[in-house]
């Protein structure tokens, strides 16, 4: 589980097909400290580190992850964001970011406002209705809050830090951008369409009491036999 608080930049050095789909290699300082076998998120897609070393790492990409992230499409040199997981023992910032990517969006618009920077994405159809404003999404793996909101597209504001620090200070409108939305309306999502209504529909019909009629008669109590007087 990663954070969406980017922890370094790389660049692509390769990306070659394989038979099994492809493999990248990715330069980045942040090598020295991956051991083979680890986890890293590349631009929000979780991937397993292979033959690491002091200057970078390679990576697997199997059919699924490239026909569902922007990884496939990626040129020599390009900026990648990085993140290794998040330590149980670390602070907890950013949002729960599982590095499973839902589609890709595309920039729309990157305008200034000040010394930040609004970025207006496209969103895939079927992850529009997972977006709330306010809410956490996850572009390229970096956490960010919905800012704005329009029929299909969303509004993020950059500060200038993370401007600098990531992939968004180079990119383009037109560029393809990994969007993973938050996991809890994911979950609410699947109950809601696979088991809020047969749950309504299994609910107990409420038992209905016929009321007792009012003003009953009182059952004539045995007194038993009396005692006699005392004389």
């Amino acid at each position: 589980m990663f954070t969406g608080l980017i922890e370094a930049i790389g660049r692509i050095e390769t990306l070659d097909a394989v038979p099994a789909g492809g493999r990248l290699r990715v330069s980045t300082p942040l090598a020295a400290e991956i051991r083979p076998g680890d986890s890293v998120a590349v631009n929000g897609t979780c991937l397993t580190a292979v033959d690491p070393d002091a200057h970078g790492f390679s990576a697997d990409l199997g059919p699924a992850t490239l026909q569902a992230t922007s990884l496939g499409g990626m040129r020599v040199g390009q900026v990648v964001n990085l993140e290794r997981p998040l330590r149980a023992d670390a602070r907890m910032g950013g949002h729960f970011v599982l590095g499973h990517v839902d589609g890709v969006g595309v920039i729309r618009s990157i305008r200034p406002e000040g010394d930040s920077h609004w970025i207006d994405i496209d969103l895939p159809a079927d992850l529009e209705s997972l977006v709330v404003l306010k809410g956490s999404i996850a572009i390229d793996g970096i956490s960010l809050t919905i800012a704005a909101m329009a029929p299909g597209t969303i509004a993020v504001q950059i500060i200038p830090f993370t401007f600098a620090h990531t992939s968004l200070g180079v990119a383009e409108p037109g560029d393809a951008v990994n969007v993973e939305v938050d996991v809890l309306g994911k979950y609410v999502a699947r109950l809601l369409s696979a088991g809020a209504l047969d749950l309504q529909r299994r609910s107990p019909e409420p038992q209905t009491r016929t009321p007792e009629p009012q003003n009953r008669t009182p059952e004539p109590q045995n007194p038993g036999t009396p005692e006699p007087l005392p004389r």
